[in-house]
């Protein structure tokens, strides 16, 4: 037992003095730092995407009347008859975009009833897909045109675009997106509105390609938008509460008058 403890204590100053003190500190040191960072890149930095309000209230932005809301399976049953009441800073709910596909597969469970009661309940309504980088644009595009049909008054079918294949280049990538909306625009002759985050569209769709698609733009908790270019919708918070909503949501605002909004819409 006690050359069992001898052994014990003398593996012990070998390994930690295999480096200098200083090193080990270092190490500590780098360790602390990496992890504060990535805390506040993803959960606390305001140009962080997903990120959860650790700063206190929704912001509001002001000079705005138009609002909205998106939803998907996540914001799980909606009491529809309490939503249709509902405020945001004072102004009713206007629009709401719906969940509809993601990739060449994968439906909404919860988009076939949110869909037919946004429009029930009198909101203007529209379907976004869930851009997938598993499946080519052609696949995803004809998949979202099999399950979503959108009528006269609907908002535009949208893309969101949020990720690159690591192994494709720019350039063949967008070709990828312009293949997607295209498709979609020849069914419903109306252009699709691009959904995406303010450092992914500068980074990855700043082509002359894509100036004429409204944009719908995601930038959490600042004052007003940082994007430069023209855009039409800014989800600026994930983290609303709204009567008729368990849990959190998306808020949205549109940039411009109802009358403008409806202009949009599927004809």
């Amino acid at each position: 037992m006690t050359r069992h403890r001898k052994h014990h204590h003398s593996v012990l100053p070998k390994f930690f003095h295999r480096y200098p003190r200083w090193a080990w500190w270092l190490g500590a040191v780098a360790v602390v730092v990496l992890y504060i960072w990535a805390f506040y890149y993803f959960f606390v930095g305001p140009t962080g995407f997903r990120w959860r309000a650790l700063y206190g209230d929704v912001n509001y932005p002001d000079g705005y009347e138009i609002r909205g809301i998106d939803i998907s399976r996540y914001q799980g049953e909606i009491d529809w008859e309490k939503l249709r009441h509902a405020m945001i800073k004072d102004c009713p709910v206007r629009f709401v975009f719906i969940k509809s596909t993601e990739g060449a597969s994968i439906l909404d469970d919860t988009f076939n009833d949110n869909f037919y009661q946004a429009r029930e309940y009198g909101f203007l309504r529209g379907a976004y897909h869930f851009w997938s980088t598993k499946s080519t644009a052609r696949e995803q595009a004809y998949y979202f045109l099999k399950q979503v049909h959108l009528e006269e008054g609907d908002l535009p079918p949208v893309l969101d675009v949020e990720s690159k294949p690591d192994d494709m280049s720019t350039e063949d990538f967008q070709r990828e997106v312009l293949t997607w909306l295209h498709i979609v625009e020849d069914k419903y002759h109306v252009k699709p509105i691009i959904y995406t985050y303010y450092k992914f569209k500068e980074q990855y769709l700043s082509d002359a390609r894509f100036d004429d698609y409204p944009y719908w733009i995601a930038h959490y908790y600042v004052d007003k938008m940082e994007y430069k270019g023209k855009w039409k919708f800014w989800q600026h918070t994930d983290a609303g509460k709204l009567d008729g909503i368990k849990g959190d949501v998306d808020f949205n605002l549109y940039n411009g008058s109802y009358y403008d909004l409806l202009q949009l819409t599927v004809k």
